[in-house]
């Protein structure tokens, strides 16, 4: 079963919690980090790539940090988890362990499935958005809150 990598995890984590204070101003990377258990050093590089993908921008300075550039409900878990995984010349094909010179490219019985795996994966991605996620999360509090 395809595992979503931690880079790709804690990506999602870090638009989460700035979609979750849209409107307040740029939050701070060590509040993201601390609020959403993410280590300080990785998120500094994710940040930095999703600046690239016009998702998130950032403002320097003592009142700085980094916010949404859309509404969450613009913005899906694929569109976050397509810009992380941006196919390089290193990515192996989805059915195959080997990053180069597929010894079984073009007559491979697994690829077929793979795909069929990814293709499902991706409509649960892009079916979700983040908002979806900050109307869970609040549902949740509600229901425990409601049990307590």
């Amino acid at each position: 079963m395809p595992i979503t990598p931690k880079k790709n995890q804690y990506a999602l984590r870090a638009i989460f919690e700035l979609a979750k204070h849209r409107g307040q101003g740029p939050k701070k990377i060590s509040e993201i980090a601390e609020i959403q258990a993410i280590p300080l050093r990785f998120l500094e590089v994710i940040l930095g790539q999703l600046k690239g993908s016009g998702l998130v921008e950032s403002k320097r300075g003592f009142y700085g940090g980094y916010f949404l550039t859309r509404s969450p409900d613009k913005i899906s878990v694929g569109d976050v988890i397509r810009f992380m995984d941006k196919p390089d010349s290193s990515t192996p094909c989805a059915a195959c362990v080997s990053s180069t010179n597929c010894p079984f490219c073009g007559n491979c019985a697994f690829a077929p499935m793979w795909n069929q795996v990814n293709d499902a994966i991706f409509e649960i991605y892009d079916g979700t958005t983040i908002q979806d996620l900050l109307n869970k999360e609040k549902h949740i509090k509600r229901e425990m809150h409601r049990s307590s």
